[in-house]
């Protein structure tokens, strides 16, 4: 095989695996795309249409469920709700989270060990039904069972899955910006605001959109906490009352509807964090 023949069979080579890697991500978008795909056609179909399913595409595009399906479910109220939670619950997620991974990473403290082996252990306690009754206990005393801070308090406290994103990351920056900058002056703390957070940028919308998007599709605690209080309804607890309507017949196609519309500000979410997945390898250090 003379050398032309050699090149030519290496870039063939390279084109064919470029090929079928394509094909093999379009395959797998395909399979995570559809069942969006489906309810938003079942979303635009009539009652009588969706429970039959003879076609993928509505024969009468019924754009009239989204208006139904927001006035019927006070969806501006549950989405504002559905934000408040998500919002504060990120927050506070990722100011405890970078706190404990930087002190871990950082500081050599009695009880550190333990301190992280409890917090491995906390990643196979669920919050749900397991903890329920002792955490809603618990907010009962702080006389939070009828308010949002409960639920946020909540999911703020199971921010060990964040944890440990972060304190890789953390312990990837050098020390010697930490040295560097207390002979510049600062401290501890200052350390931790104007140089480990700045670098943590990428981490932190990873993290961000990972505890955002918990929040935002929790579902238990926001039905205990309000099923006395209707109007602190969440969008997952509120889509649950769009299935029956009008004489308490199923209507599938408003919860369909309702469903596409709660997907939107997860869709918007990850579209502003996608340059954070683009930044995890890069450098924060220059030479």
């Amino acid at each position: 095989m003379t050398p032309a023949q050699a090149d030519r069979s290496v870039k063939t080579k390279a084109l064919l695996s470029k090929v079928l890697l394509w094909i093999f991500l379009l395959l797998v978008a395909a399979f995570a795309v559809f069942p969006i795909v489906l309810a938003f056609f079942g979303s635009l179909k009539s009652n009588l249409e969706l429970t039959t399913g003879t076609t993928l595409l509505p024969k009468e595009w019924k754009f009239d469920n989204y208006s139904q399906a927001w006035t019927s479910a006070n969806f501006a109220r549950f989405t504002w709700n559905s934000v408040f939670i998500s919002t504060f619950t990120t927050i506070g997620t990722l100011l405890i989270g970078t706190m404990a991974a930087y002190a871990v990473a950082r500081v050599d403290f009695y009880g550190k060990r333990l301190y992280v082996i409890i917090q491995s252990c906390t990643l196979f306690i669920s919050i749900g039904a397991v903890v329920l009754r002792p955490q809603f206990d618990l907010m009962v005393s702080l006389h939070l069972q009828k308010s949002l801070w409960g639920v946020i308090i909540i999911l703020i406290s199971a921010h060990a899955t964040a944890f440990f994103m972060l304190i890789g990351f953390v312990r990837a920056i050098p020390k010697e910006l930490d040295e560097a900058a207390f002979i510049d002056g600062c401290n501890f703390y200052s350390v931790y605001f104007r140089v480990i957070l700045p670098l943590l940028t990428p981490a932190l919308g990873v993290t961000a959109l990972w505890t955002f998007r918990g929040a935002w599709n929790e579902y238990i605690l926001p039905l205990v906490f309000t099923m006395t209080q209707p109007a602190l309804q969440t969008l997952t607890v509120g889509l649950a009352g769009l299935k029956y309507g009008i004489g308490d017949a199923a209507q599938p196609q408003l919860m369909l509807a309702g469903a596409c519309l709660s997907m939107l500000p997860m869709i918007i979410v990850y579209i502003f964090a996608n340059k954070s997945f683009m930044q995890m390898t890069a450098g924060s250090v220059k030479g």
